[in-house]
């Protein structure tokens, strides 16, 4: 029978945390996005989008807290590092747990509460104009200044999120290298 004390540690909580993590952020990027962009015509997109992501960043913001939180302390000959938000602290984690949990905290901060709403405003706004223009962004040129000046806050505003989804995903890989290299 498995020793069933290890579930009384944080160790086992902060690797299927970080699991969660890293796998909803590929699934989501990689494969619900894209498949529902293909599937879906695009204001059903827009609206299931506009619907799964606060949901997705708050979820991706959390995380990382419950990472902090749940980080699994080291006991070595040569020294420890405390459980939890003390382990979390410790100088010599700053660079290889601090750093990546806290930017990916904060990326994903960013994209649920900057990011995300200004891209929605711009849709909404976007849709607006189609009324006003009676003609669809997405149709083929010309578009009146107010839509094309609309499509390109659009592009880098959804530019800006992608970029930094991708960014937190990439950090978080980075931190499961580190995460990793304590496993013998």
């Amino acid at each position: 029978m498995p020793d069933l004390s290890i579930l009384i540690t944080p160790g086992p909580y902060h690797v299927v945390a970080y699991g969660t993590l890293l796998g909803s952020s590929v699934f989501q990027s990689f494969i619900a996005g894209p498949v529902a962009y293909g599937a879906l015509p695009r204001a059903q997109f827009s609206s299931l989008q506009q619907a799964i992501f606060p949901i997705y960043f708050s979820f991706q913001s959390a995380l990382p807290v419950f990472l902090a939180l749940t980080y699994p302390g080291i006991k070595s000959t040569v020294g420890s590092t405390p459980s939890g938000i003390g382990g979390f602290l410790a100088e010599n984690n700053r660079y290889s747990v601090l750093a990546p949990i806290v930017t990916i905290f904060a990326i994903n901060v960013a994209n649920l509460l900057v990011l995300g709403p200004a891209t929605t405003r711009i849709m909404l706004e976007r849709k607006h104009q189609e009324t006003r223009d009676g003609k669809k962004s997405f149709d083929s040129p010309p578009h009146s200044k107010d839509m094309m000046r609309l499509n390109k806050a659009f592009g880098r505003m959804h530019g800006a999120s992608a970029l930094m989804n991708l960014v937190s995903m990439l950090v978080t890989m980075w931190y499961g290298v580190e995460l990793a290299a304590r496993f013998e």
